[in-house]
């Protein structure tokens, strides 16, 4: 079926409605104002009012009364139907006179054009009444960007809107809209015919000169976004999008679009926290190490439905966990969740007495680590310190207080470590299937891939060098990763810890590796320049302690499922008590030596990391963040 043919299939019930209500409008106010007998002395009445009809449609839809989305409809659309009504009421009485040379009475246009202006404005505006009421429009302001936008449901009815009014936040002069959705195709909404479908985008671009894209589909699969960013980075306009958290509910709530982010790109499908699984948490006091980093922080932010008694933020860095305890604090009010900060190190043990102490937490989620690879391998002796020793500082404490439940966050990086930060997040493992074979407390552990937007990561590296104009910089062509969204691998964390017994290590779904250079280049197509022309992306070598590619399991591990389908358990022989405890004493002696030497106690406490020795002076000046 043809768009066109669609779109008159679609306008039919409107068209039918529409002559009976001019047929109803005529015959009734002649009837009720007494023109009984003019009406019946008028031989060609019917068909003065036949005509009457065809002119009311044809009018119509010159108005685009049959093709706007009315459930978007605004004060904008009330004044078209006005218009329009009025304008079928002249146009009609201009064609009856000139056609049969004579005119109905005065009072029947009148009382027509009443009826005619309630039913048509009832009609279309039942949609908008049920969906809720609409606001004003005015015009976009002179030299704001020709605009497409990308989606005509709810979100970007707003976006059309709020770009007519001359909001700030969303500077831009809709030309048009496109949508998948063929019965959308042909219409309005508030005065913006949608142009076809997405596909149709890079044909839509030149046609109409357009300067900015707006993508506007919050409900989209990954795969949906996927190809719609893939034909937009095709165009080479800039491409913009409406935030996924934009309320439909209060549109005139601020909400500014934004540059596309590598993110929206690679986000699977939004993973909800179930919270039938986590009740291990409901009522209990939870603390979280590490509770102002990218990871700690949205676990916090992701306990909140599940109503803990208390959240408690430990973290040495006082400013994002001062800023995370202002954003939540509010949340945590509403929900009746206990919310708490300390400032103090995993590696102070005072600092740790006190906090559990007196908070006496049940649960743990420990996320604070070292985490950048290139510093870390000209330091090893802080990320042993830390990573290793903070970690059993805090499992000891779990153990000793009676906690339920402690989980780790850990990375693909200790699969196999090429670096000193995976060589210390694998013994941080060892640590944590130690404490579950001597504890009641159930230890379990989460690897998870690169996170993406998280402090230092890549993308955000990438945005603040084409801020700068360039070079976009990658250290090999063919280099790839894991990775997830922040929020994604925060729920995952908080569920694999439901499934946990004690002394497993679980993996989540991390999708496909992703190749770096294909990122810069999106990201660079997604601000609207072309790679090589605008902006070149350069290869600089792999840094000290860097992989190819990240591996989620190591050769002796089995991957077993569990019964959440998102989360594998690996199954590999555990290390003993006494071999774990030997380990730690071999990097305790190392700690007062060189960077080499803890290096090299790392090797002998992992066997699976070999690292690149090399003299001292050199390793010492080789970090490259």
């Amino acid at each position: 079926m043809s768009a066109r043919l669609d779109t008159l299939l679609r306008a039919l019930p409107l068209v039918v409605l529409d002559v009976m209500s001019v047929y109803a409008a005529f015959v009734v106010g002649a009837w009720g104002m007494h023109l009984e007998g003019e009406i019946l002395g008028m031989s060609a009445f019917g068909w003065h009012v036949a005509l009457l009809a065809l002119v009311y449609v044809l009018v119509l839809a010159a108005f685009r009364m049959y093709t706007t989305i009315w459930r978007y409809a605004s004060v904008d659309e009330l004044v078209r139907v006005v218009l329009a009504v009025t304008a079928a009421s002249l146009a009609g009485d201009l064609a009856a006179a000139l056609l049969f040379g004579e005119r109905l009475w005065v009072r029947s246009y009148l009382f027509a054009w009443l009826f005619m202006l309630v039913a048509c404005g009832a009609s279309r505006f039942a949609a908008r009444i049920a969906a809720g009421a609409g606001g004003g429009a005015a015009a976009g302001p002179e030299g704001s960007p020709r605009t497409l936008v990308v989606g005509a449901g709810e979100n970007g009815s707003i976006v059309v809107k709020r770009m007519l009014a001359g909001d700030r936040s969303m500077p831009g002069l809709p030309v048009g809209l496109v949508d998948d959705d063929p019965a959308k195709v042909g219409r309005h909404v508030h005065g913006v015919r949608v142009l076809g479908t997405c596909d149709r985008i890079p044909e839509l671009c030149g046609e109409l000169g357009v300067e900015q894209l707006v993508i506007s589909i919050p409900n989209a699969t990954r795969s949906q976004r996927g190809r719609i960013y893939d034909v937009c980075a095709g165009t080479g306009v800039r491409t913009m999008m409406v935030p996924y958290e934009l309320d439909v509910a209060t549109p005139d709530a601020p909400a500014p679009i934004r540059e596309v982010e590598i993110a929206d790109l690679l986000a699977r499908d939004e993973v909800a926290l179930d919270l039938g699984q986590v009740g291990y948490v409901t009522g209990r006091r939870v603390l979280v190490t590490g509770g102002g980093g990218s990871i700690g922080s949205e676990i916090a932010r992701q306990l909140l439905p599940a109503r803990p008694a208390e959240i408690i933020l430990l973290d040495v860095y006082e400013n994002t966990t001062y800023e995370l305890y202002h954003e939540i604090r509010g949340r945590c009010e509403e929900a009746g969740v206990g919310l708490s900060v300390e400032i103090g190190s995993i590696t102070h043990l005072p600092a740790l007495e006190k906090c559990f102490g007196e908070h006496a937490p049940d649960v743990v989620f420990h996320a604070a680590a070292h985490k950048h690879v290139p510093l870390m391998e000209a330091n090893a002796r802080e990320a042993v310190e830390n990573n290793v020793l903070g970690t059993l500082n805090v499992a000891r404490m779990a153990h000793e207080r009676g906690c339920t439940h402690f989980v780790l966050v850990s990375t693909d990086k200790a699969v196999n470590p090429a670096n000193v930060m995976g060589a210390t997040k694998r013994m941080c493992e060892m640590v944590v299937q130690r404490y579950a074979a001597m504890s009641d407390t159930v230890f379990a552990a989460v690897r998870f891939g690169n996170v993406l937007g998280s402090h230092g990561s890549v993308i955000p590296l990438f945005k603040r060098q084409l801020r700068e104009g360039g070079p976009v910089t990658v250290t090999h062509r063919d280099i790839t990763r894991y990775f997830m969204t922040i929020p994604e691998a925060s729920r995952l964390v908080i569920t694999a810890g439901a499934l946990a017994k004690g002394g497993e290590i679980f993996v989540l779904d991390m999708g496909e590796p992703v190749r770096i250079w294909d990122l810069a280049e999106n990201l660079v197509r997604l601000s609207g320049l072309v790679p090589g022309r605008d902006v070149d992306i350069v290869e600089t070598g792999l840094r000290p302690g860097e992989k190819m590619y990240e591996e989620l399991r190591m050769g002796a591990e089995e991957a077993r499922p569990t019964s959440d389908g998102r989360i594998t358990v690996l199954t590999a022989a555990r290390p003993e008590v006494g071999d774990v405890g030997r380990r730690l004493e071999i990097l305790r002696a190392s700690l007062g030596g060189t960077n080499d030497d803890v290096r090299r106690a790392l090797a002998e406490a992992v066997p699976t990391y070999h690292p690149d020795l090399r003299d001292d002076k050199e390793g010492s000046h080789a970090a490259r963040p």
